[in-house]
């Protein structure tokens, strides 16, 4: 296995930039546009060539051994991740079994896997400084827009380009800290849950009626429990005719990768203000210009403020079928967290007028809970599903499914929707069959 040397990584990296600089200045001086990323990305690795045959012609003028072929392609892999990538959290992002990778500056790196393993693991910076700069240079080049990472805007979330979200934080703690959620299922769909274990048959069957009967649909969890998987799956069952417009914070889902199940798909993501303090479009914006923009299904990726307001009213004024997540620490808690967020949103409805709009808007409550498996392993799990039914001074709903005592959700109680359910294929179980 070849070694990569970073300090010469870096030194070749330096190289490559200043000459992709120089040629950004020659194409501006001329009047010329600027190239796209893919463009510049393509230019940039026949620099990297150029720079390893200069430094290889370098090493033989000094008399020492030029780089053998294989360890050139291990040096022009490093440099492009340098670049454009990761740099040396590459490797980490390429292992399918790492699951969670926490970051309390360059030398101190935690690992978790799917198994339930946590690992120390070795430095992914010369220091605290490269690794802020390596969070700078994904900032400048990830996303829709670039964002700031500095003594400014000590905070950043992005969505790299493998899938994992990373979070980021500087100037509020000692060292710089990051933390990445890997997502090491693309194109998930609820049979994959099920045969994780996340679900069983009967709920995943009743999760895809659900999504095809147009049910405005809530899912909720902890941090890390699972909710944009379940959510993706859940998108996945959407037909691929249908027009879906996604809003997040930092780009995630990633539905628009997935061009077979979702040919039509606009990602909003929201925009943060530049350093005169301009510019910004909010999440509770986005949602409302998407709602200009012909959806068949408005997809809100987290609701943390006061794009709840504006999500609900789109949800009960005719877009059924909307998907979205909420933090929450049980099903029956989501609808006390979303009169919070509405109480501190622009309008400031008082709980009462929250709770007439979550009833008109949710039609049910998805409840995820991440624990430990009797092997070790980590263990994703949906635990609860309520309908919403009505209300009566606080929001009405009945628990159809709850965790029974083998520690699966089971159906658990009547569903006042059956029948149109059934229409799209799930035929509830006795003890969830609505008496007429």
């Amino acid at each position: 296995m070849t070694t990569t040397d970073h300090v010469l990584v870096r030194r070749l990296r330096t190289s490559v930039a200043e000459r992709l600089n120089v040629h950004r200045r020659r194409r501006e001086v001329v009047g010329h546009a600027p190239m796209s990323a893919e463009d510049e990305r393509q230019f940039a690795r026949s620099l990297v060539v150029q720079v390893l045959e200069d430094h290889a012609r370098a090493e033989i003028d000094a008399g020492r051994t030029p780089p053998t072929a294989t360890e050139e392609e291990a040096l022009a892999a490093a440099v492009n991740a340098a670049l454009f990538g990761v740099g040396r959290l590459q490797p980490l992002l390429e292992d399918p079994d790492v699951e969670n990778i926490d970051i309390n500056g360059c030398d101190r790196v935690f690992v978790s896997y799917g198994d339930g393993r946590e690992e120390f693991h070795g430095p992914v910076a010369d220091s605290d400084e490269d690794l802020v700069e390596l969070v700078q240079v994904l900032a400048a080049n990830v996303g829709l827009t670039s964002r700031p990472f500095d003594t400014a805007n000590p905070q950043l979330d992005l969505r790299l380009p493998d899938g994992s979200r990373l979070s980021a934080v500087m100037g509020v703690c000692q060292r710089p800290a990051l933390s990445i959620r890997r997502s090491r299922l693309g194109a998930v769909g609820l049979d994959d849950l099920v045969a994780r274990r996340t679900m069983t048959e009967d709920l995943a069957e009743f999760l895809r009626a659900a999504v095809r009967a147009r049910k405005n649909i809530m899912v909720a969890g902890s941090t890390n429990s699972g909710k944009t998987t379940l959510l993706r799956a859940l998108a996945n069952e959407i037909a691929p005719a249908e027009r879906l417009i996604t809003v997040e914070r930092a780009l995630e889902l990633g539905l628009d990768q997935f061009t077979e199940l979702h040919p039509n798909v606009i990602a909003f993501e929201e925009r943060l203000p530049n350093s005169e303090g301009v510019g910004s479009v909010t999440m509770a914006e986005l949602v409302r210009r998407s709602l200009r923009m012909n959806p068949s299904r408005v997809i809100v990726g987290e609701v943390l403020g006061d794009e709840i307001v504006t999500m609900l009213n789109a949800m009960s004024q005719g877009n059924d079928g909307s998907l979205s997540t909420i933090h929450a620490n049980s099903s029956m808690e989501v609808f006390n967290r979303i009169a919070t967020y509405a109480l501190q949103a622009e309008e400031h409805l008082p709980v009462e007028a929250t709770h007439m709009l979550i009833a008109g808007a949710i039609d049910f409550v998805v409840f995820l809970r991440k624990g430990s498996a009797p092997d070790g392993s980590i263990r994703r799990r949906v635990e609860s599903v309520r309908e919403v039914t009505g209300i009566d001074g606080r929001v009405l709903s009945t628990e159809v499914f709850a965790l029974a005592a083998d520690g699966v959700a089971r159906a658990h109680a009547p569903i006042s929707c059956a029948d149109e359910l059934a229409a799209h294929g799930y035929e509830a179980p006795l003890v969830a069959r609505w008496s007429q």
